[in-house]
């Protein structure tokens, strides 16, 4: 009798789990892959610039013959964090955001190029996919995706 009442609790236990598992999964998952791709598009840039000579700020356009819609390269603000000044230059095809390079990143220490490296790809994506600086901090970089998204909107704003 008392193993009928324990063996639906179990169940309804084990289709949690593996509800929780499955979705859980699911997001690790397409987390790794958008990272990834994006690390392999611009993983050289990472990191390299020096934060005691703050990049030019300002446009550049270029046209495009094909589709005759100008490209535009627009510096953002420097922005200073707790462990180093970040800048990023946003290119827009028309008002699309097509691309994302830093200039400065947080380089003070070895940990804070590390945490860079890994946040960098990640903020990349979520500009691309949100095409604002409307986007999610990453976990163990908050003060880099929250200057990171600042001089994206400098950037967006001086469009």
């Amino acid at each position: 009798m008392r193993q009928k009442k324990w063996r639906g609790t179990a169940l309804f236990v084990m289709v949690l789990m593996a509800l929780g598992l499955t979705v859980g999964l699911r997001l690790y998952g397409s987390g790794l892959q958008t990272a990834t791709a994006a690390l392999s598009a611009s993983a050289p840039q990472s990191g390299t610039a020096s934060s005691a000579t703050p990049a030019p700020s300002g446009t550049t356009a270029t046209q495009s013959p094909a589709t005759a819609t100008a490209t535009t390269s627009v510096n953002g603000t420097v922005e200073q964090t707790p462990y180093g000044p970040i800048q990023v230059s946003v290119t827009f095809t028309g008002r699309t955001i097509t691309s994302v390079k830093e200039l400065q990143a947080p380089n003070d220490r070895n940990r804070s190029v590390e945490i860079n490296n890994s946040a960098e790809p990640i903020l990349l994506q979520e500009v691309l996919n949100s095409q604002s600086a409307r986007i999610d901090t990453v976990s163990g970089a908050t003060y880099t995706s929250e200057g990171y998204a600042q001089s994206v909107q400098s950037a967006i704003d001086k469009l």
